[in-house]
């Protein structure tokens, strides 16, 4: 797990990247469809301003969630994330046309112009803009000259850090006084701590870094204190190895520091998750539309199959540890489910048509309809019955950790190979290591990414 604190960045030079950027972007496509409306009829009619304003309110959450403008993207790539941004924003709109029946007021001529030239005069905005976002950036961090204070683990995983994604200009380490056995690749120790003030007038640092642990809270303040007038960034980063971290980050808090250890992403990104509900309730309710005639033959193969309803619902874990029915179509026959068994390969319980129904995974298509209600996500970590969350939460670290976030149809365990039976102590472990980094590592893309390649492992030789 990355022990490095993620830190917050939605101001400064993010913010101002991706706001400047797409301010301008905005500026050119309301400015090109009232130039084209000029054009073909004479005036701007206030439909087309209508459309305006809609465009540039969706633009925010789809150029959001394509990530575009972003600093560390190249050329190409972020001309990519700027078309799905674009292209979004561009299907949002028509659908709000399609269903307010205001598309024949709209010339296609005039449409098809601004989706296209409107691209091309966003990738044209975005080359200048983009190159001098990268120029800027290098230039002010080229004059950060960067020592780092401890030898340990943390130090040299920031220092690889550094180097491969900030692209600062590290001039080594300082030791608390032993020097490790380090490796030849790794960066050199220039001193210790206490000639620590003179290092850095030698080397005219600007930034400081200091990994020591928690347990060196009062040398670490007394370094502090010796460091308010040494003209250098002193950045401190908590050696917390110790910790098992969730979705962690440090923000401001009126004002104060504050290091979230252990932060739900539903709560740290509001807006993100409110687009992933709507995402995802969308996509559930076209689903159960598209597929009612599979959901009736499957209710129709079931209820004919054995005597018993055509759902099985099951009491299971849901968000922040709520316990929540997950809907499934029947597999087995009726039984005493008190004892709450996996099922295993060759089950005595599971019927033909319940055999054939989970091998294509057909059995969960009913939890689409726990989407809808809001008790599951498409994507999450796989919701456990209550008994055997009960069996591993005291056997597994962080077990229920994986509750932070809403349960899923599939997730990145699923598609990871972590699917079927876990007979084991290590196959639970790997399925929560997975659903941990899930968490860790969450975001609309990601989910996307998942989706896709769900149906790849549908027909995996561990679901039975």
């Amino acid at each position: 797990m990355d022990l490095t604190l993620r830190i917050n960045r939605n101001t400064g030079l993010k913010g101002l990247t991706f706001w400047g950027q797409w301010a301008l972007a905005q500026c050119f496509i309301v400015s090109l469809l009232f130039i084209l409306a000029e054009q073909h009829t004479g005036t701007v009619e206030f439909y087309y301003r209508m459309c305006t304003m809609l465009a540039v309110l969706a633009s925010v959450p789809a150029y959001t969630f394509s990530g575009a403008y972003r600093k560390r993207d190249n050329y190409l790539t972020g001309l990519g994330r700027l078309l799905m941004g674009w292209s979004m924003t561009m299907a949002g709109l028509t659908f709000i046309a399609f269903i307010c029946k205001a598309d024949e007021l709209f010339s296609r001529q005039v449409i098809l112009d601004w989706a296209v030239y409107g691209f091309l005069g966003q990738a044209l905005l975005y080359a200048p803009l983009h190159a001098f976002s990268k120029y800027y950036q290098r230039s002010r961090k080229s004059e950060h000259k960067t020592l780092i204070v401890g030898t340990g683990e943390l130090a040299l995983g920031l220092a690889k850090k550094l180097s491969e994604h900030e692209n600062l200009p590290l001039v080594g380490l300082v030791s608390n006084g032993t020097l490790p056995a380090l490796d030849a690749d790794a960066p050199r120790v220039v001193g210790d701590q206490e000639n620590l003030l003179e290092l850095i007038k030698r080397h005219d640092i600007r930034r400081l870094y200091i990994t020591l642990s928690l347990s060196e809270a009062a040398k670490i303040e007394a370094m502090y204190v010796d460091l308010l007038d040494a003209n250098v960034d002193v950045v401190w980063v908590p050696d917390l190895n110790s910790l098992t971290l969730l979705n962690h980050s440090v923000k401001v808090v009126d004002g104060l520091p504050a290091i979230y250890l252990n932060e739900s992403p539903l709560t740290s990104r509001p807006t993100a998750a409110l687009s992933k509900s709507l995402m995802e309730k969308s996509v559930a309710l076209l689903a159960i539309i598209l597929l009612s005639p599979v959901l009736l033959l499957i209710s129709l193969a079931v209820k004919l199959s054995s005597p018993g309803p055509v759902f099985f619902k099951q009491d299971r874990h849901g968000w922040n540890g709520k316990v929540i029915q997950v809907w499934k179509f029947r597999s087995m026959r009726v039984h005493d489910d008190r004892d709450v068994k996996q099922a295993s390969r060759n089950d005595s319980r599971i019927t033909a048509v319940g055999r054939f129904i989970r091998r294509t995974s057909l059995d969960e298509l009913p939890q689409l309809f726990n989407v809808l209600q809001g008790h599951m996500a498409l994507v999450g970590p796989r919701p456990h019955a209550v008994a055997h969350n009960n069996y591993y939460s005291g056997k597994i670290l962080a077990y229920m950790a994986r509750h932070r976030i809403k349960p899923g149809i599939t997730g990145l365990a699923q598609i990871s190979g972590c699917r079927g039976e876990t007979d084991t102590l290590d196959k639970m472990e790997k399925r929560v290591e997975i659903d941990l980094k899930y968490i860790n590592n969450w975001s609309l893309w990601l989910d996307v990414k998942i989706l896709v390649k769900t149906p790849f492992t549908l027909l995996s030789k561990d679901i039975y």
